[in-house]
């Protein structure tokens, strides 16, 4: 397969709570120096700003505004106001706080002030209606990617950068019968959306591309919303909080970049979690599977979507810290580089090429990749005699299951037992189980036991060592770790086990210090 040539484009992407406290790393040292200092043509998407953390954050203020209309109660109107005032206020205040140019400064609060106008007349109609649509609620989500957007298009042009502002809210529309929406049979979107969503963005992105292709001494910085429109189900219920994430990656698909920079405020992929592991390693390469799997068990590393998306297009991923601009990072290469019969767009390049040897040669030197833990699982045991003679006895175990929206980690099976590790992460969640077993005794004798974890050791190269799950278990052993279900992944790439949650600390020291080590 012929590579293209390089386009010297990358896409960088920040989120909520770096665009909250590090907007000056964010500018100054990272986007100005890529710009300027490596001669990078760059693209910034930017997720909703967040002060502190998110809870504290745009988006999930608007959430609770949206939560308090549902509830449709008189007593929530003042409390609604003071949650749009206080998101109002925090980004005007800040503009005033950050941006020193005064003309500058008036520019951004008056185009924030603005952005309020419009939502003001769609929470004043849900609040009289009781009711927040799913079109009113994207909308209203949508103005947390705005105003991050307008601050840092404004603290780009404080510094001397030139930049544009540039919305994607309405790339998506909600037309009946329109073809755009295409839906698998659980409801999720399928590849023709994605797809379609791609065509979408090169149309939109083109003119910005292609002037800032031909003038290169007058490069205006796209500042990109993370929002890119409505969905028939809603944003967050068709992909979730990593939307932003997925707007990145799509983006960084439709303008063909080099690479795909997710900055956090981490340096990146560890063998475990520092804060638990003094020992842990940052990694400086990873599989995709790898990511995927450290991601599904715990480890807050990229949104499964936006990898998928990205890898398809041979685009690697780099995870870099705000902090630390100058730190390499953790690289997500293709696995796919130089494949011939992939019908996804290439966006790959000879360097890539030859990084991906590099990349296979790291691998394949360590048994294991990295080790991390999810906390907040219970082990549901069912136990029936009948089991093994009844016709669609696990059918009936998920139909249930899936009424209730519970969701399966792990499953382990016998000829008269189940055992099925299950995330309760909330009070919600909590009482959705307890309902779902008054529905699965009629199965058999139903057990919950709580207070458990679980621990995943992941890499690519696992399933060429023989004897490494043996030595995952005694090392649980010798530490006086006791294991209470044991599931191996389908992929060979992952063994996970439950164990209790008190125990997590010292089983991640002591499968690193055995096995990462």
């Amino acid at each position: 397969m012929v590579h293209e040539e390089e386009t010297n484009w990358i896409v960088q992407k920040f989120g909520g709570t770096s665009i909250g406290k590090f907007h000056d790393n964010i500018v100054n040292d990272i986007i100005k120096n890529y710009s300027e200092s490596q001669n990078k043509k760059v693209m910034v998407v930017c997720s909703a700003r967040s002060t502190y953390n998110k809870e504290e954050g745009t988006t999930s203020r608007i959430l609770k505004v949206c939560d308090l209309i549902q509830q449709y109660s008189m007593n929530n109107d003042e409390e609604v106001k003071q949650i749009i005032d206080l998101i109002r206020n925090d980004h005007i205040n800040n503009a005033k706080l950050t941006i020193k140019d005064e003309a500058l400064q008036n520019e951004l609060v008056e185009k924030t002030v603005d952005e309020f106008k419009k939502i003001d007349s769609y929470i004043q109609a849900s609040m009289i209606l009781g009711e927040v649509s799913t079109r009113t609620k994207d909308l209203l989500l949508s103005l947390g990617e705005k105003l991050s957007c307008l601050f840092i298009t404004y603290k780009c042009k404080d510094v001397g950068l030139q930049s544009e502002y540039v919305d994607l809210s309405n790339i998506m529309s909600l037309e009946v019968g329109d073809d755009d929406f295409r839906f698998n049979k659980d409801g999720s979107l399928n590849n023709l959306f994605y797809e379609n969503l791609v065509k979408k963005l090169k149309f939109r992105l083109k003119d910005i591309v292609d002037y800032n292709n031909s003038v290169k001494e007058n490069f205006k910085i796209p500042i990109i919303t993370g929002f890119f429109g409505f969905l028939p189900n809603g944003l967050l219920q068709s992909i979730g909080r990593g939307y932003t994430d997925l707007a990145a990656a799509l983006v960084a698909i439709a303008i063909n970049s080099d690479e795909l920079q997710i900055w956090k405020e981490v340096d990146g992929i560890f063998t475990a979690d520092p804060r638990k592991v003094q020992n842990a390693r940052l990694l400086k390469t990873i599989t995709p599977l790898e990511a995927s799997e450290l991601t599904y068990y715990g480890s807050e590393v990229i949104h499964p979507f936006t990898m998928e998306q990205v890898i398809k297009a041979r685009i690697p991923i780099r995870i870099k810290n705000v902090q630390n601009p100058l730190g390499e990072g953790t690289i997500i290469y293709p696995d796919n580089v130089g494949r011939k019969g992939v019908d996804t767009p290439p966006a790959s390049t000879n360097k890539v090429e030859l990084d991906q040897k590099l990349l296979n040669s790291v691998i394949t030197k360590r048994k294991a990749t990295a080790i991390t833990a999810k906390k907040d699982i219970v082990v549901l045991n069912i136990h029936s005699n009948k089991k093994t003679l009844s016709h669609g006895f696990l059918a009936n175990i998920f139909t249930v299951l899936d009424e209730y929206k519970l969701v399966v980690d792990l499953i382990s099976t016998s000829e008269v037992y189940i055992s099925m590790a299950i995330p309760i992460l909330d009070a919600t969640s909590l009482k959705l189980l307890k309902l779902s077993v008054k529905k699965l005794q009629v199965f058999g004798d139903v057990e919950i036991v709580k207070g458990l974890a679980i621990i995943s050791l992941v890499g690519k190269e696992m399933k060429n060592f023989i004897g490494i799950a043996g030595t995952m278990f005694k090392t649980l052993a010798d530490a006086q770790v006791n294991i209470e279900m044991i599931s191996q992944g389908a992929n060979e790439i992952n063994i996970s086990c439950v164990i209790e949650e008190k125990d997590v600390i010292t089983a991640l020291n002591a499968i690193h210090d055995n096995l990462l080590n």
